[in-house]
């Protein structure tokens, strides 16, 4: 998205673009072809959701053509990774490429070796006691529970919103699905809210720290290369500034 005159205006294709992304599936398909994706425009022209897609259907509301829906279903297919990666904001990660991810912004560490070589803040290990095991059946909550129950509620720790985002940034945590809350009635109301669990919950501990061979530094050049090949137009400062 740019700003213009204060306005949020999005940036797409045309509908008639052959290039333009129509389904959350071509989508999918894209992510793993290009190996990792930002939601919205950045620094790097073309690599985002934002540019592959018409600004007609965003928030809209219609599963089949708003990519702002399609987040939910990518999430829940399970198929990548969708998280806070890039400068702190939203994108996708295939598979092939979360190991990497992993291994350079955890820069080797699993979190409890982290928080032992004290290298994490407190703040995070309140978050991530509540994530004890790595089985899928084990523990995923929804944004609003994980703040009250990890002691961020009225009163409690503050800035929740940030160090959630460190961890996702950190790849710790991803979001696993999307729900929305229930009234007394049981009926859903507002706005979907993300289920947040880690990945090694999701795909296993061997796919996701399958990297954790190599210097983190060496993954971190792999990422990079990438977009470089796949964005040759992209500067090395720009593409600096989206993975960071």
């Amino acid at each position: 998205m740019r700003t213009e005159n204060g306005e949020w205006i999005m940036q797409g294709k045309a509908l008639d673009d052959a290039k333009r992304i129509r389904t959350y599936k071509a989508l999918i398909k894209h992510i793993k072809k290009v190996g990792f994706l930002p939601l919205f425009a950045n620094s790097v022209e073309g690599f985002s959701v934002e540019e592959m897609t018409s600004p007609l259907y965003w928030w809209s509301g219609d599963e089949k053509n708003d990519p702002w829906e399609w987040r939910l279903l990518i999430s829940r297919s399970q198929e990548v990774a969708y998280g806070k990666f890039f400068d702190k904001k939203a994108g996708f990660i295939s598979l092939d490429w979360l190991p990497y991810f992993a291994n350079w912004r955890r820069d080797g560490y699993d979190f409890d070796a982290l928080w032992d070589d004290q290298k994490a803040k407190r703040r995070m290990k309140l978050i991530m006691d509540l994530f004890p095991g790595e089985k899928p059946e084990e523990e995923a909550y929804y944004s609003f529970e994980l703040k009250e129950k990890a002691g961020f509620g009225k009163g409690g720790e503050k800035n929740f919103d940030g160090i959630l985002t460190e961890l996702q940034m950190m790849t710790y945590l991803v979001d696993k699905d999307f729900g929305r809350k229930k009234n007394k009635k049981g009926q859903e109301y507002g706005w979907s809210i993300a289920l947040l669990a880690t990945p090694e919950s999701i795909w296993g501990p061997e796919l996701v720290r399958s990297a954790y061979k190599e210097e983190p530094e060496i993954s971190r050049q792999r990422i990079f290369d990438q977009v470089k090949k796949m964005y040759p137009k992209a500067t090395d400062e720009q593409i600096r500034k989206i993975l960071k």
